[in-house]
């Protein structure tokens, strides 16, 4: 039940401590960003610039630390009225904060994952342009073709339909016996916001880290399209708009931005 809520200084530090841990998250990219190192976030050059001489387990390592902070500044916000109706459910549990703790680290962790396949994927594809170079100018098109079409697929909209209704998703997933049925709930959570926000966010990983602009931008059309009563109207405009982009990144006319 909803009910036994924690004093309001309790709720204070609560919600100053999310928004820390988003906002230190973006200075974080923005400092990186503007470092030497910006190109670190690059998945370009953690791959390819061998003038780093840094072995490639570093490498990886690297780009997991970005892609998680991109996820905490990107994701994590939208998910917050999930975070807070279950914050208000365990409210009179002595465990409270490491069920929170739990919930939000399952999230991340399929993030983190997700990350990681990428990187690999990404790691894949350059060797294949190596073999094959012509085939390079099509890497952009295709990506954004399969982000345009996944908008109009059935699992989007199934996948948004949860993310839309968290209290129900609480209500269906959380059994609230063990702590690590927190940690269960959080990586349920984190599949169905993979299955909204996959190929949008296989754009920022091709895109780059650094650039803070298409972040706000493509973290700000995520969010709405998650959390908001109208953002069922982003979808479908959304994936034609990126079908047009395709073709006109295909033709030369739209390049494709990078860092």
């Amino acid at each position: 039940m909803i009910g036994a809520i924690r004093t309001p200084d309790d709720t204070r530090w609560y919600r100053l401590s999310v928004g820390a841990l988003v906002a230190l998250a973006w200075v974080a990219l923005a400092v990186w960003g503007a470092s030497p190192f910006a190109g670190l976030l690059s998945h370009r050059v953690i791959i390819g610039d061998r003038t780093l001489s840094l072995p490639p387990v570093f490498r990886l390592g690297l780009f997991v630390v970005g892609w998680t902070l991109m996820t905490i500044a990107m994701m994590l916000p939208s998910s917050l009225p999930l975070v807070h109706l279950f914050r208000r459910m365990v409210a009179g549990r002595s465990d409270c904060n490491a069920l929170l703790r739990r919930l939000v680290l399952g999230y991340l962790g399929v993030w983190v994952g997700f990350g990681a396949l990428a990187y690999r994927g990404d790691a894949l594809v350059h060797e294949a342009i190596e073999l094959v170079p012509s085939a390079a100018p099509w890497v952009a098109t295709v990506l954004l073709l399969t982000a345009g079409i996944y908008q109009f697929t059935p699992l989007k909209q199934m996948c948004l339909e949860k993310c839309r209704s968290p209290y129900s998703f609480i209500v269906e997933h959380w059994r609230g016996r063990e702590a690590r049925d927190a940690l269960q709930l959080g990586a349920r959570h984190g599949l169905f916001c993979l299955g909204c926000c996959w190929t949008l966010m296989l754009l920022m990983f091709a895109i780059g880290g650094a650039n803070l602009g298409w972040m706000l931008g493509l973290g700000a059309v995520m969010a709405a399209e998650r959390t908001t009563r109208w953002g069922h109207h982003l979808t479908r405009p959304l994936g034609v708009a990126l079908g047009v982009w395709a073709l006109l990144h295909l033709a030369g006319i739209a390049p494709f931005p990078s860092t």
